[in-house]
């Protein structure tokens, strides 16, 4: 393996920090994306290193971005995944600008800091680092910016999938997920996950139908009133705690380590679940009411009512399945299940190369880390992926305090810089380590 040299990490870390501020002051809330603007920024950049990019356009400005650093072939590539837009924000909750890349108390405040600008820029970092080194490479090395993660990637990854799939090539990516964490179950240790797998979303949407007419003459059939009957059966529905292989290892790590001291089992975890949400999320599908649309004004019975339910499946249940079970729980003909976004992946591999080689990084970094495979609650582009069988992991390095890990979509998102720090030199360290000849 050839010597890698040295690094003025100092230095790195500044430009890093510029280079995300500015960052976060391109404005590519989803909707409406505006992810052009976003592959503008990422091109000035890398070309000014001599580095060539590739633009895949879905139309009114949804641009995706991908380069490449050449190796010599004898590995396939290592994708380095990332994606541009961000959710919306409410700036009346925020106590600073979300789009003004403020550092501030020892942390960068704004909008995708975390989710995910801040690791895009530790990846963008870690593939420039390659270039200027002149790193000598035995699997092409590939940064890959999205746009519409946030919105399900029609105009992303699902577009380029479709339409230029040699374009993503890979034996391994590296994606947003299952980023570390200061303390875990009340112990004060860092655990950082590494995400192998996500739940699936369904989202659906509940319509059905009744007589309008005067609200002074009760209808038998009144939509809303039966809309709200199929919303409460469902809100009845108990979900079981289903212990998979994925979260059999994550708890025995844990328990290893000592930061997990109860008993691994679905009985076993009951109340702790009752005491944690994201736990019981990790555990059982979720279903949850979002929106609730009916009616016309005060006095007048709605002839229409319809309601939206985010649901997020466990690795392994099928969509059709768990819609069929759900249209026998709502036992209502007159109900009718439409559905709107379905997706669900294929759980990657423990034992591989690249999970052997961040557990070394970052035990490298943080001797006292744990590092534990898991799954995220949520959903990413690597579905996309590993479907194509593609081994796509969520690491960034980062280890946040629960509060700040809370700013994912919700208000005042910061990374604190020493977490920043990091994410970059932890990737750069994991894709070094998995490029070089």
């Amino acid at each position: 393996m050839t010597s890698t040299p040295a690094i003025d990490w100092p230095r790195l870390y500044d430009e890093a920090v510029d280079t995300l501020t500015a960052y976060l002051r391109v404005d590519t809330s989803n909707p409406p994306g505006r992810e052009r603007a976003a592959c503008a920024f990422l091109s000035t950049i890398l070309e000014r290193e001599g580095i060539a990019t590739e633009l895949f356009d879905a139309g009114n400005d949804r641009v995706s971005l991908r380069a490449v650093i050449r190796g010599d072939g004898s590995k396939r590539p290592l994708m380095l995944l990332n994606h541009m837009d961000v959710v919306p924000v409410q700036r009346e909750y925020w106590d600073e600008e979300p789009f003004a890349g403020i550092v501030k108390d020892g942390y960068i405040w704004g909008r995708g800091t975390l989710d995910m600008k801040g690791l895009a820029v530790a990846q963008l970092m870690a593939f420039l680092t390659v270039k200027r080194l002149g790193i000598p490479l035995a699997r092409d090395l590939v940064f890959f910016a999205m746009a519409d993660e946030e919105a399900g990637g029609d105009f992303g990854m699902r577009f380029i999938n479709r339409e230029h799939p040699d374009a993503l090539d890979a034996e391994y990516v590296i994606n947003e997920g299952a980023a570390g964490s200061t303390e875990l179950f009340g112990v004060q240790r860092p655990v950082i996950g590494v995400a192998v797998s996500e739940k699936g979303p369904m989202w659906l949407r509940l319509v059905t139908e009744g007589t309008p007419g005067h609200a002074s003459v009760p209808q038998g059939d009144n939509a809303v009133d039966r809309l709200v009957r199929a919303l409460h059966r469902i809100q009845q529905w108990e979900q079981p705690l289903t212990i998979s292989p994925i979260l059999a290892d994550y708890f025995e790590r844990l328990q290893r380590a000592g930061v997990f001291r109860g008993e691994a089992t679905a009985t076993g975890l009951v109340e702790a679940t009752e005491r944690d949400r994201r736990l019981k999320a990790l555990l059982s599908n979720t279903i949850s009411a979002t929106t609730l649309t009916a009616g016309i004004k005060h006095n007048v019975i709605p002839a229409r009512a319809e309601a939206t339910i985010d649901i997020r499946l466990l690795p392994g249940v099928r969509p059709d399945d768990f819609e069929a079970a759900l249209a026998g729980v709502i036992d209502d003909p007159l109900v009718r299940i439409e559905r709107v976004y379905v997706a669900w992946s294929e759980a990657n591999p423990v034992d591989t190369e690249l999970f052997r080689t961040i557990e070394e990084v970052v035990h490298a970094h943080l001797e006292e880390a744990v590092v534990v495979p898991s799954i995220d609650t949520w959903f990413t582009d690597s579905a996309v992926l590993r479907n194509n069988g593609v081994t796509a992991y969520g690491f960034s390095g980062q280890v946040n305090t629960p509060e700040v890990t809370a700013g994912v979509h919700g208000n005042n998102e910061r990374i604190s810089l020493e977490s920043f720090r990091q994410s970059v030199s932890m990737v750069f360290e994991v894709t070094r380590r998995m490029c070089v000849r």
